[in-house]
């Protein structure tokens, strides 16, 4: 541990709020997982060790500042398509592990989850994953933009371990509502619940926009859904 760390401020990263994801954006990316190479994220990762969180669209890296010591074992990654938001998120960690090892585990890549997800992750390879305080795009125009719908559920089901969680928030109830519908009409997912779950209990209040709606007395909701069986593989 070193004393005296600078931390990054994040008056030095400000970006506009929201990304375009379907925009033709410049983006570094493996053909293959197997291909990536985690070293440049995790200074630690050896080529036996494998992601197995993934928070998508992390903003300023709060969630993952938060479970990176309460599962050191783990390895967790930051998909971020901000720019300068995804930068700061590595300066912080960078920071961070001067001071504890622990967060060795933790590490961002800027990349769209869109349309790479596959690209840094096998079949199956993924404990859990976090989809906290997306874009609502409240624009019906929009709607095709949404971090959830049909066709990325095939994706996030296809990266999800068998047994695996995916955990949402948000404080549009709209938007709650959109993810709960789509979760459950796709049939590779089911509602959970699990009140000793401690990472369920810890989700609003790590990330940023979770702390600025308790601020404003504000509300969230939660829903986390289970990867099913595939009952038609053999």
């Amino acid at each position: 541990m070193i004393s005296g760390v600078k931390h990054p401020k994040k008056r030095h990263y400000r970006q506009r709020a929201h990304s375009n994801p379907l925009s033709d954006h410049s983006f570094e990316y493996p053909v293959s997982p197997g291909k990536m190479d985690w070293s440049k994220v995790f200074p630690t990762i050896t080529s036996s060790d494998q992601i197995k969180f993934c928070d998508v669209g992390c903003g300023y890296g709060g969630l993952l500042v938060t479970l990176s010591p309460m599962f050191p074992e783990k390895y967790m990654l930051g998909f971020e398509i901000r720019v300068k938001v995804s930068d700061y998120v590595n300066d912080r960690f960078i920071a961070l592990r001067k001071e504890n090892e622990v967060y060795n585990n933790a590490g961002v890549i800027r990349t769209n989850a869109m349309k790479y997800l596959p690209n840094f992750f096998k079949k199956g390879q993924l404990e859990k994953m976090f989809i906290l305080y997306p874009d609502p795009h409240f624009k019906k125009s929009k709607h095709k933009w949404r971090i959830v719908s049909e066709g990325l559920l095939a994706e996030y089901a296809y990266v999800v371990a068998e047994g695996g969680l995916v955990y949402t928030v948000t404080d549009v109830k709209e938007v709650h509502d959109w993810m709960v519908e789509h979760f459950q009409k796709f049939p590779l997912f089911e509602r959970h619940h699990d009140p000793n779950d401690k990472v369920e209990n810890v989700l609003i209040g790590s990330t940023e926009e979770g702390k600025k709606v308790l601020r404003n007395k504000g509300e969230s909701w939660t829903a986390v859904f289970r990867r099913c069986a595939d009952p038609y593989q053999v």
